[in-house]
C-alpha cells in the first residue's frame, strides 16, 4: 500500500489537512489540476452524475489510495538572550 501512497504523492495527488469538506479527496484532485475546490467538488458530482452507481465506488478507494498530506514542521531553535 505504501508503494500506491508513494506513487500518488509524486503525482501531486494528496488530500490536504487544511479545506477538506469530508475525506478532502475532491480539495486534492482540484489542487494537483490547478482548480478551486469548490469548481473541483462541482465538476466531480457533474461527472459521476453522468456515471450512475459510481459515486457507491470512486470516491471511498479514492479516499483510500490518496495518502493525507505530509506536515513538515521546523524544528524551532532556542533563542539566546
Amino acid at each position: 500500500m505504501d508503494s500506491v501512497h508513494d506513487s500518488f504523492r509524486s503525482q501531486g495527488l494528496v488530500r490536504p489537512r487544511e479545506g477538506r469538506l469530508l475525506g478532502g479527496v475532491c480539495a486534492g484532485l482540484a489542487r494537483r489540476f490547478g482548480l478551486d475546490p469548490w469548481l473541483g467538488r462541482l465538476l466531480f458530482v457533474l461527472i459521476l452524475l453522468a456515471i450512475p452507481g459510481s459515486q457507491i465506488l470512486i470516491y471511498p478507494v479514492l479516499w483510500i489510495l490518496m495518502p493525507s498530506e505530509e506536515t513538515t514542521t521546523v524544528p524551532s531553535t532556542p533563542v539566546a538572550s
